[in-house]
């Protein structure tokens, strides 16, 4: 028998291994659950255990079928690891049959090199049969690095990973990880970090696998606050699902910015000026400022509480004073007037105790749901809803507050507090106030129909009103595309967490897009975030990169051209006199070749591009997608049709970048397909 055969044998014997001791860790893990629910424990005790077990099971049930280790580490002193994406072992107390490639073991798979081999002898890497699902018989190639000996590259294996046709949801690139990829992925989980990354180089894999990183790392600090993954769409959440589970990681939620946001139904619909002022980073100020005009220290006179046959009295100057401290203090809305209240009952109070003596929790509480004492927080600090107050706002912007109130944001303050320190500037021009104002205001606020900036200046109320409820840890993709009132929103669900921020400037689409990630994290609120650049492509071929980035000097934006590892790919360029039948006939072409297609078109014309397909047969099958270009980001095909690029262009003002979306988009071949001339960049050099 040949070595290499010997070799193949021996690990598949260990896969049969680990595949029995996985369903042994699966039947007791099932048998745990049955012997919990008769553990005699007090009723909260016996729910968390149950929880905890059922969730425990549930985790081991739904784990997808797949090989158990892509790698193995043979180290020096003589220990032996197989790496793979979930901790075997025969017994919880036994040495592991396979490691977590999360473990600290694991971490020199990833990192060593001939220059650093951190006490590894060699690394093989495993080949499985495609779509395997554990058959221990589809174990058929390894590749070993002798590191001591110098040997180390890209193999046939990892290049063959790393190039697999793309069908169906996004894979997890646990086998596949760089170097440089795995030190932002094992980033603390204190730590914020904004990943600029070019097309094609795993910035989302980075982001989801740091996510299950942290959570196999910090398990009790991330479970207890939560984690959050934001995306910009259904669409590319649905493409992202599967990645977590894949790792062993469940339960986690993946939504957009615009759900989390969801108080109200979207009924309304802004115009471009009116959403562009709405999501303007001045709206916080001016939102800031429409609140607290409501909060008048002069509104009240003198207050008298009864007290059986006495009343206690407090004079308006003292609570003018006592609002006026509040105020300075920035709580935020509700918790400043719950503060208002219980001074203005301790004042009373130290007036009480001088004539009665020391004065009980009773007395105090009595006074507190006094009706004088309520009357008085309700004329100079009165209840109110984020609604009451945008609509008021919405319904007369012309009195712009920032005229009227007062105290400048803390975070723009340099030192004490100074009573002349207060906005007295308009913060909206007269065009832009005239965009906001509502044509015809409701009858009332309750029935006010909101559109989706509207959620957007509601949550910022919202979180003045109360601090709003945070996670331990955001991953936010495609940052780049949120407004500044957007990055507020998910900041203050990050305040005491971290985030992760990816994104790529030369991909943003909105209005509003970012054009430099300083000013972005500091949005966010992590503006001492490090930003790290990922340039190097490993899915995109160097042909697709280099006609994208013809595009990036017509995009106003500060990035670096991207580069690819993998040579060759193809582009072809074809200009037809039917677009339909254009787009048909490439679809036929590619779907001679394996793997998924993607048709990207505007979105005005992938109706008649269905509808065409359909009749011409290019639809049939599960292995082509007609994408709106609006919808495209995120999303990886093998084979890529773009139908009429000026007219992706023109659809939009940053027309330019959604083409550079949509062109990236193919990670083997991409052919443009074209009945009008193309954009002005791609006509250069003789396409």
């Amino acid at each position: 028998m040949k070595p290499l055969d010997r070799e193949l044998l021996n690990e598949r014997g260990h896969h049969e291994t680990c595949r029995a001791a996985l369903a042994r860790m699966t039947e007791d893990v099932e048998e745990q659950v049955v012997t919990g629910e008769d553990t005699a424990a007090s009723g909260a005790d016996a729910e968390a255990l149950g929880y905890h077990l059922r969730s425990r099971a549930k985790v081991f049930r739904e784990q997808p079928p797949g090989p158990l280790f892509f790698g193995r580490l043979d180290r020096e002193d003589g220990q032996v690891h197989h790496i793979g994406r979930r901790r075997v072992a025969e017994h919880p107390a036994a040495p592991p049959l396979v490691v977590d490639w999360r473990a600290p073991v694991s971490r020199a798979y990833y990192q060593a090199g001939p220059q650093d081999p951190q006490g590894v002898v060699r690394r093989r890497r495993f080949g499985w049969a495609p779509n395997s699902r554990g058959a221990s018989e589809d174990l058929t190639a390894l590749e070993d690095e002798r590191l001591t000996d110098g040997e180390s590259g890209t193999g046939a294996i990892l290049t063959g990973e790393i190039e697999r046709p793309r069908v169906g949801p996004m894979r997890d690139i646990a086998a596949t990880l760089q170097p440089e990829q795995d030190d932002l992925v094992r980033s603390g989980p204190g730590e914020s970090v904004c990943v600029q990354g070019a097309p094609g180089t795993g910035k989302t894999a980075v982001g989801l696998h740091r996510a299950a990183y942290l959570l196999y790392s910090h398990p009790q600090r991330l479970k207890r606050s939560g984690l959050l993954v934001l995306g910009p769409n259904r669409t590319f959440l649905s493409y992202i699902s599967e990645v977590l589970p894949a790792l062993g990681e469940t339960g986690v939620r993946q939504s957009t910015v615009g759900e989390e946001l969801a108080r109200h139904e979207v009924r309304a619909e802004d115009g471009e000026a009116a959403a562009r002022v709405k999501h303007d980073a001045r709206m916080a100020e001016v939102l800031r400022g429409a609140l607290y005009a409501r909060v008048d220290p002069a509104a009240v006179g003198e207050l008298a509480v009864p007290d059986g046959s006495y009343h206690w009295r407090l004079p308006a100057a003292e609570i003018a004073a006592i609002v006026t401290a509040v105020r300075e203090e920035t709580p935020p809305y509700a918790t400043g007037r719950e503060r208002v209240r219980a001074r203005i009952v301790r004042a009373l109070q130290l007036r009480a105790e001088r004539r009665a003596g020391v004065l009980g929790a009773a007395w105090t509480r009595r006074m507190e749901r006094a009706r004088p004492v309520t009357a008085v927080l309700d004329a100079c600090w009165p209840k109110v809803t984020p609604e009451e107050v945008l609509a008021a706002f919405l319904t007369d912007p012309a009195a712009d507050p920032a005229d009227r109130v007062g105290p400048a944001d803390p975070a723009d303050r340099v030192g004490p507090a100074d009573p002349a320190d207060r906005v007295r500037r308009p913060l909206l021009t007269e065009e832009e106030r005239d965009a906001v104002r509502w044509a015809k205001p409701p009858r009332s606020y309750r029935s006010a129909r909101w559109s989706a900036a509207d959620l957007v200046l509601l949550d910022e109320l919202a979180g003045l009103i109360e601090r709003t409820e945070g996670y331990a840890h955001i991953v936010v993709d495609e940052a780049q595309d949120l407004s500044p009132m957007e990055c507020r929103a998910v900041g203050r669900r990050a305040d005491f967490g971290s985030l992760t921020v990816l994104g790529d400037l030369a991909q943003g689409t909105t209005p509003w897009a970012a054009r430099d990630w300083r000013e972005q994290l500091a949005h966010l609120g992590k503006p001492d975030a490090e930003v790290v650049p990922l340039t190097t492509g490993y899915r995109v071929p160097a042909a697709v990169v280099e006609l994208a980035n013809r595009l990036l000097p017509a995009l106003d934006t500060d990035v670096p051209p991207g580069r690819s590892l993998r040579a060759g790919g193809t582009v072809a360029v074809r200009r037809v006199a039917d677009l339909g039948e254009g787009v048909a006939e490439a679809v036929r072409l590619a779907l001679r070749e394996e793997g998924s297609v993607g048709v990207i078109a505007p979105d005005e014309l992938v109706g008649a591009l269905r509808e065409y397909g359909t009749g011409a047969g290019a639809w049939s099958g599960d292995r082509v997608s007609l994408v709106p270009a609006t919808l495209a980001k995120g999303l990886e095909y093998d084979h890529v049709v773009v139908a009429e690029p000026a007219a992706i262009v023109a659809a939009e003002p940053r027309g330019l970048h959604r083409l550079y979306v949509v062109l990236t988009r193919a990670v083997s071949r991409l052919d443009l397909v074209h009945r009008e001339p193309l954009p002005e960049p791609l006509g250069r050099g003789g396409r």
